[in-house]
């Protein structure tokens, strides 16, 4: 039988092999490297797309968020406005009421009575006053107590004095209310 040396061939086909097997997990190494470069660049794109998003809307944000502070103050400029208009509305209403008023204490007020000190706080008023007698006083305080601007009159101070001029006087301090006279639809004319 021949001979047949087939070392040399199973070396060459081991040498091939490693070979092969080299340049496999080579181009293996170097195509993971590829796409993990591809990777790594998409996800870098991805994350500068991301910040330049978020900085539009931080833009937005401040953007909105300084129109939003504009109709706050719109707002709050619209509240004082009307406010005043309010204000203003409830001057002009109340306008004849001091007429009224000032007409009804000069009406009501009797021969002997002299008043000397007239305040108002709120619908509150506060008269200071000098009466020949207390009955005078008396009569002032019905007469006030017949108004229809005037209600619940109240003597909270009444001091009587010699002078020698006038004889006796009885100095006060009354308090009333004063109420408003609202129009009805059409029933005051």
């Amino acid at each position: 039988m021949a001979k047949i040396n087939l070392l040399p061939w199973r070396e060459e086909l081991r040498k091939q092999q490693q070979q092969d097997f080299l340049v496999a997990i080579l181009s293996a190494v170097g195509v993971t490297i590829l796409l993990m470069f591809f990777v790594r660049s998409h996800i870098n794109g991805m994350i500068d797309n991301q910040a330049k998003r978020n900085s539009f809307l931080d833009t937005e944000i401040a953007a909105l968020d300084k129109k939003i502070k504009e109709i706050q103050e719109l707002e709050d400029r619209k509240r004082k406005l009307i406010a005043k208009m309010d204000v203003i509305q409830q001057l002009q209403g109340s306008r004849p009421e001091i007429v009224h008023l000032f007409e009804e204490v000069a009406k009501s007020t009797p021969d002997g009575v002299h008043i000397t000190k007239f305040a108002q706080s709120g619908n509150l008023l506060t008269f200071d006053g000098a009466a020949q007698s207390n009955a005078r006083v008396s009569a002032y305080m019905r007469s006030l107590e017949a108004s229809p601007w005037l209600v619940n009159p109240n003597l909270g101070v009444i001091n009587t004095k010699s002078q020698s001029n006038q004889g006796r006087v009885s100095e006060f301090t009354l308090t009333i209310q004063q109420q408003s006279q609202k129009k009805s639809d059409g029933s005051e004319s």
